[in-house]
């Protein structure tokens, strides 16, 4: 705790999504999940407020110093669909009950230690709880106690904020340079803290697997493409780019895992349209030897990968694969190009949030959507052993620039700042 001296004891962080799987919906619950993680090892006693699984228990410790609280469980009995089934009353029972909460059993507790509380949260459907929260903490006089952080990981909701009273509420963070200026765009001043990785990473990608993988696959030029179907993702500038890769005689195939929304079958209707083959996989048993075989085995240019795949397994094949296309047309952060740069392999990247990435440095980054581009840099990557070892060998230190370890020193100095300007 020495290394983050700013940091109050107890942090609590607000949001809808978290670890359960009825609440893990995209990049926000794994970022809140490892968070919490990260401030409970480093030894601050952290709670995650989330709307959470209605058939678990209402409080869980996780670990130590980490505690799960599933919040509005009544409503989502009656909401089997995720998080954001029933999302209006959520909104309001969030905003109502959370606050109470915190003021009676998290901050008056903690002043009566002498002791500060730090609240995180995330993304917009908290707003309307941070103002009533900080609303009721002056009504109490304990406003003084409590730094309180607003985080926008995207720009979805951000018609619903009034943002110069949330401005006025508490300070309003981001995750990267690219979400700055689209709140400056929004009449909104932001900090930024960005998102960061486990360290966890780093040692569950196993050199051997990695290489056994890479062999495996070595008849041909191999890509991976992860994420939900949206257009936002570009897929159909990677799916084109497949497609003028092979007309142009290179050998290569796309692994896809996606998601279940209605955009893949325009995913797919383009490939086709290409003429490029695509054949649905399911693993049972998602081990390396039969991944390996099956993907080894398969002539088809796209290979669909229907079933889930464990962090281990997704982030070997991260480092196996020739480049994972990280694309996105639109991306806060890019956790995925990270993740692949923690494994060793190639990122292909945007040019939004990603202020990680240096092209040709430690990735690949496609400035526009035109499918001629990506396939110019793969082409290039492909060709030259050169930049594929030196990408390969920068981008784990890059990664680990971004390790929640390191990630939480920029944060301890931000609220520093937070609680200076307040003094």
């Amino acid at each position: 705790m020495d290394r983050y001296p700013h940091l109050p004891q107890r942090i609590v962080i607000l949001a809808f999504e978290g670890p359960d799987r009825y609440s893990m919906v995209g990049g926000l619950g794994v970022r809140v999940s490892e968070l919490a993680v990260a401030t409970a090892a480093a030894g601050f006693d952290t709670e995650l407020v989330f709307v959470g699984d209605p058939s678990l228990a209402p409080i869980e410790q996780r670990a130590p110093r980490f505690t799960l609280r599933r919040w509005c469980q009544w409503i989502s009995a009656y909401h089997p669909g995720g998080v954001y089934d029933g999302e209006a009353g959520k909104i309001n029972d969030y905003a109502q009950s959370v606050p109470r909460f915190l003021i009676d059993d998290v901050v008056q507790p903690a002043v009566a230690r002498g002791e500060r509380v730090l609240v995180l949260a995330e993304d917009w459907q908290v707003v309307p709880a941070v103002l009533n929260l900080d609303a009721g903490l002056r009504a109490a006089g304990l406003r003084y106690a409590v730094t309180i952080a607003w985080n926008a990981n995207n720009t979805y909701g951000f018609h619903e904020i009034d943002f110069p009273r949330l401005a006025a509420a508490c300070r309003i963070t981001c995750v990267s340079r690219y979400m700055k200026f689209e709140l400056a765009l929004a009449g909104a001043d932001a900090l930024v803290i960005p998102n960061g990785i486990p360290e966890r990473i780093f040692d569950e990608v196993k050199a051997s697997d990695v290489a056994y993988l890479n062999r495996v696959l070595s008849g041909r030029n191999t890509l991976l493409k992860v994420g939900r179907f949206d257009p936002d993702k570009r897929w159909l500038q990677a799916i084109d780019a497949v497609a003028d890769l092979r007309e142009a005689g290179r050998l290569v195939q796309l692994i896809v895992r996606g998601g279940k929304e209605a955009y893949g079958d325009v995913v797919f209707g383009q490939a086709r349209a290409r003429g490029l083959t695509v054949a649905d996989v399911t693993f049972e048993s998602p081990d390396i030897e039969t991944i390996a075989k099956t993907l080894a085995e398969s002539q088809a240019d796209i290979v669909n990968v229907k079933s889930f795949l464990p962090d281990a397994m997704l982030f070997t094949l991260y480092g196996a694969v020739d480049a994972v296309l990280a694309n996105s047309g639109k991306e806060p952060f890019g956790l995925v190009g990270l993740e692949v740069m923690a494994s060793g392999g190639v990122a292909v990247c945007g040019s939004t949030g990603e202020d990680y990435a240096s092209a040709f440095e430690n990735s690949i980054v496609c400035d526009t959507s035109d499918p001629r581009e990506l396939a110019t840099y793969l082409e290039r990557l492909f060709g030259d052993a050169s930049i594929r070892e030196r990408i390969r060998e920068n981008a784990p230190g890059t990664a680990r620039q971004f390790s929640w370890t390191n990630v939480l020193e920029i944060l301890d100095a931000k609220v520093a700042f937070m609680n200076a300007r307040s003094a």
